[in-house]
């Protein structure tokens, strides 16, 4: 059984060490990579600094993706896209990775910031045994203790 708490916690743990995710409008076009900014005062809430000629900039219902770095946490993340650009927000999250790519700076005049509300998720994370991934290394069957964690979730806010 899925022990929901934890994987919405390590949800948010696992974009702070590794915010990139995969994100598309659902208008039919290809998810393109962006790197999530964090706001631990936003619940359910991913913001991403993007050009206003980025495809994503016009918004709507929109699905990102997420794998971890080491690959033992998935996550398919369903919301809202829209560009908001409180000038508040965007000075909270700015840093030097963005100024990298907006050399007009938080006055640059394509600079969007692009806020991507949750509104359901499905979490994955595999936390299998030694004895699990021994026998996915050489062959055997994995047990249904040996798999991971699952859940679907209406909020990634920790509980």
């Amino acid at each position: 059984m899925a022990d929901v708490a934890k994987l919405k916690k390590d949800l948010w743990k696992k974009l702070d060490d590794s915010p990139f995710v995969m994100i598309g409008l659902h208008d039919g076009g290809h998810s393109i990579p962006l790197t999530a900014q964090l706001d631990k005062d936003q619940v359910d809430t991913l913001f991403f600094f993007i050009g206003k000629d980025n495809r994503l900039a016009k918004g709507g219902e929109a699905m990102a993706q997420f794998v971890s770095k080491g690959h033992d946490y998935f996550a398919c993340l369903a919301g809202t896209a829209r560009v908001d650009n409180d000038f508040a927000q965007i000075d909270k999250l700015w840093n030097r990775q963005v100024e990298a790519w907006f050399p007009g700076g938080k006055d640059d005049p394509n600079l969007a910031l692009l806020r991507f509300d949750i509104d359901s998720a499905e979490l994955w994370e595999t936390d299998m045994s030694a004895s699990g991934v021994l026998k996915m290394l050489f062959g055997g069957t994995i047990k249904g203790d040996e798999e991971g964690s699952h859940a679907v979730v209406g909020t990634t806010a920790e509980e």
